[in-house]
């Protein structure tokens, strides 16, 4: 057996070898392949780094079939393995009908008669549906660059670290086998009893567990309601400006957004279409503006939906954090059918948790059910029964009190701060974990925003979330520490006066 090429230092006894590509002619001159010493720092297993350059190889026609490979001790001494690492990879690729491997005989290739195929040189024409997700900057989802006053992000500092490791050591103990099958695809029974209990008890609903599905989040709630409750080209009604990962979901399903205008007291229910098929709300802390809806509204909105067969999509957005005057129950609570509620973990815990609910009209629970399990759309069961423990136990409370401190503390700092600076409108926060910042007039937002990221800080752009236009941001205080506010503010001061002077204001 001859090894016609490895590195000049390393052929006498195959001494020093390093990692340098192996030239190796084995039995036939006709076999010519390259292997890589496989490296045990990958997290890959050797005998995996093994089977795919082999199948590489095979794939490429570098090994054609009926290509003798070395002895088991042969390859294991010139890529410095063992024989049961080689053992290991020879009996991977026997099992996937690549190699065979007799006694006493070398093994050897089975491979396809034309292995190596031309690539691809056009791309496959997108659905339209596909379009409409991948391209529509509109639909892009609004998901906030992850960083200091981004919108929507919780402050990671105060995630309680001790208490989720050890509520997830103890349900993974009591965790029982038939929780590990498809039968839980609705939610875990403790998790929908306990979040029936307080969303009767904090919310004002008349929660039943059986109404209640838990998903993997706000998104894919909506977009499951969106397939379920509509075709393409039916209405969906939304606020204006409003949440784009709910534009997301119904530009994905083919809908056609009907743009309704806020005011001081919330959507302006008299303008929604009457062909609307849903309509979907942030009533308790509209995003991004922080309005809450009045009770008045509330009730004209109803009467809207009833009238017109259409379904209301409430997302409690922000609820937990409500500081200011008495808080209103939440919009289904005054419902009678026609409203599903949606609420998540993502602030008081973390987004990546991906644990979110639906509380849902009787009439429309078996189908919403149905169409989970075909979507998929499940979360991890683990999470869900340490969520579970920490409200059955009092320590989601305790850690919601804790940070719903923190943040009011924050937000009125940072609107303090920037209620200074000339040609901007800021609303006070009455909650939630963001403020809007609205231009008295159009400005460069994409130039300020590299500003304010070059100085670390990443709010979300106010324009793409209006019909028009209007500019401005969306600032995230959850982990505004008073350093960060003096810094944001600065920049902040420091780029508007620039336009102001360049317009001569």
């Amino acid at each position: 057996m001859v090894f016609p090429f490895l590195t000049c230092h390393a052929y006498a006894g195959l001494t020093g070898f390093t990692k340098y590509p192996v030239l190796m002619k084995f039995m036939k001159p006709v076999l010519l392949t390259t292997l890589t010493r496989p490296d045990s720092g990958e997290a890959e297993p050797l005998p995996l780094q093994i089977r795919r350059d082999l199948l590489a190889a095979i794939r490429e026609g570098r090994l054609t079939h009926g290509a003798k490979l070395p002895s088991s001790r042969a390859a294991a001494e010139v890529l410095q393995v063992s024989r049961t690492t080689i053992n290991t990879a020879y009996d991977l690729l026997r099992a996937e009908g690549v190699l065979t491997v007799r006694p006493g005989a070398a093994p050897a290739v089975v491979a396809p008669a034309n292995p190596r195929q031309p690539k691809m040189t056009t791309r496959l024409p997108l659905s339209d549906r596909g379009g409409r997700l991948s391209t529509d900057p509109r639909s892009s989802g609004g998901i906030p660059k992850k960083g200091v006053m981004s919108p929507g992000i919780p402050d990671e500092v105060l995630f309680p670290r001790s208490e989720w490791a050890t509520a997830l050591r103890r349900v993974s103990r009591r965790l029982q086998g038939g929780m590990s099958g498809y039968d839980m695809h609705y939610g875990l029974p403790e998790l929908r009893q306990v979040l029936a209990e307080r969303l009767t008890a904090d919310r004002g609903l008349r929660a039943d567990p059986e109404r209640i599905l838990v998903t993997c989040g706000t998104q894919a709630s909506l977009a499951m309601l969106a397939q379920v409750m509509t075709d393409p080209g039916d209405i969906a009604a939304m606020e204006d400006p409003g949440y784009l990962g709910a534009r997301a979901a119904f530009s994905g399903a083919g809908l056609t957004i009907a743009s309704v205008p806020v005011d001081d007291e919330g959507i302006c229910a008299e303008l929604i279409p009457d062909a609307a098929r849903i309509v979907y709300v942030t009533p308790s802390n509209q995003y991004p503006l922080g309005i809450r809806m009045s009770l008045q509204r509330r009730m004209t909105l109803l009467e809207q939906a009833r009238r017109h067969g259409a379904l209301i999509i409430e997302d409690d957005y922000d609820s937990e954090f409500h500081w200011r005057g008495r808080e209103i129950a939440a919009l289904a609570g005054y419902g009678s059918g026609e409203v599903a509620y949606l609420g998540s973990a993502a602030k008081v815990l973390m987004p990546a948790l991906r644990i979110g609910w639906l509380l849902l009209p009787d009439w429309l629970v078996e189908p919403a059910r149905v169409a989970q399990r075909n979507l998929g759309i499940l979360a991890n069961i683990h999470a869900q029964a340490a969520l579970a423990d920490l409200m059955r136990t009092g320590r989601y409370r305790a850690h919601l009190r804790r940070i719903s401190r923190a943040y009011e503390e924050r937000g009125h700092a940072l609107a303090e701060a920037l209620c200074t600076i000339p040609g901007l409108t800021i609303r006070p926060p009455d909650g939630g974990v963001q403020l809007a910042l609205q231009f008295h007039e159009k400005r460069d937002e994409a130039a300020i925003l590299a500003a304010l990221a070059a100085g670390g800080f990443h709010p979300a752009p106010l324009s793409p979330c209006s019909s028009t236009g209007q500019t401005g941001f969306i600032v995230g205080f959850a982990n505004a520490t008073p350093d960060r506010i003096a810094r944001f503010r600065e920049i902040l001061n420091r780029e508007t006066g620039a336009v102001r002077r360049a317009c001569g204001s």
